[in-house]
């Protein structure tokens, strides 16, 4: 009787612990908005070159590589692999691009088993920036570097070409079941320095507002830290799991390749980041997007690449992929 008594008291206890955790944690995060957040890496295999059902902007060129070419070896953030990827699609040789094991694999972090011999590379912004320093990839497609990233060059006494070929738009996202739709520059600044920390100081619900950062390094955050001007982000409060997130990237990242439908962006200082606000210069964030090499790097194709990419042909590519020409 003894034991039949112990069990059911343990099987008391659990219900009770489990019903705690649920009436003070998981039903008050169950609709919380931090949804806002949780986005998925890119599907790298939507946008491989010379595949039929790929997602790149098969828009033509005159400039044509032949697999005797010295073929530069290509590399980029996540948000610019439609890009780079198109690049080679229109400009390079097919069979150019190459895989570990013979075929593409998304079964790894990045989903980046290009071969060593492959001119696609998908090693994303820290490790791609470093790999065009050290001269494993001959050029990038990138935000502006980070001061960090421009350090690391000098470090190596590596001088850069930075090459501004189209334009994209920094954005603020929330959930999109959060009633806000826009907020001011100094809003959003006052929110990820603490100032504001609830939504109902911002015309929203009365819920803790859970400002999230991104990794130190990537195309995102260095934007940030520009747009923050050298403040300081305050950590934010343990208790803001609670709340509503509110997240930052790049437009067409978020909108055309990760295409999270509970998600939406936000105007800033009353502007909608659509591609006509970027193109007109009106939307507050619009940023350029480059392309980087090493100046002593002597593939003359390089140059070549470059030069197309601010042609008619490039720029209407550049446009067919999601994003805005630099014209």
């Amino acid at each position: 009787m003894r034991k039949y008594m112990t069990l059911i008291l343990a099987i008391l206890f659990f219900i009770a612990i489990n019903g705690f955790l649920f009436f003070t944690i998981t039903r008050r995060t169950g609709n919380n908005y931090s949804g806002a957040t949780r986005i998925k890496m890119i599907d790298v295999g939507a946008f491989l070159p010379f595949e039929e059902d790929s997602k790149l902007a098969r828009t033509g060129s005159s400039l044509h590589f032949s697999e005797n070419d010295d073929l530069p070896v290509l590399d980029g953030a996540a948000a610019l692999v439609p890009v780079y990827a198109s690049v080679i699609d229109n400009c390079y040789p097919s069979g150019s691009v190459t895989y570990e094991g013979g075929e593409f694999s998304d079964d790894n972090y990045y989903g980046e088993n290009f071969a060593e011999d492959s001119v696609m590379q998908y090693q994303n912004t820290i490790r791609g920036f470093n790999a065009v320093v050290d001269g494993s990839v001959d050029l990038f497609f990138t935000a502006h570097p980070s001061a960090d990233q421009m350090e690391y060059a000098r470090g190596k006494g590596v001088e850069l070409e930075i090459v501004p070929v189209g334009r994209e738009a920094f954005v603020f996202f929330v959930n999109s079941k959060n009633p806000v739709e826009g907020l001011t520059a100094d809003q959003i600044r006052k929110i990820y320095k603490s100032e504001l920390t609830n939504w109902n100081e911002v015309g929203g619900p009365d819920k803790l507002i859970n400002p999230m950062t991104r990794i130190k390094g990537s195309g995102s955050q260095t934007m940030m830290d520009k747009f923050m001007g050298g403040e300081t982000q305050t950590k934010r409060s343990p208790f803001a799991i609670f709340g509503g997130a509110i997240g930052y990237s790049f437009r067409y990242y978020l909108s055309g390749m990760v295409a999270n439908k509970n998600v939406k962006m936000i105007s800033v200082d009353g502007i909608y980041p659509d591609a006509e606000n970027i193109q007109n210069g009106s939307y507050p964030l619009s940023a350029e997007f480059y392309v980087v090499y090493r100046k002593d790097n002597q593939n003359e194709n390089i140059g070549k690449i470059v030069n197309w990419l601010l042609t008619d042909e490039g720029q209407t590519m550049i446009e067919a992929c999601g994003y805005v020409t630099i014209k």
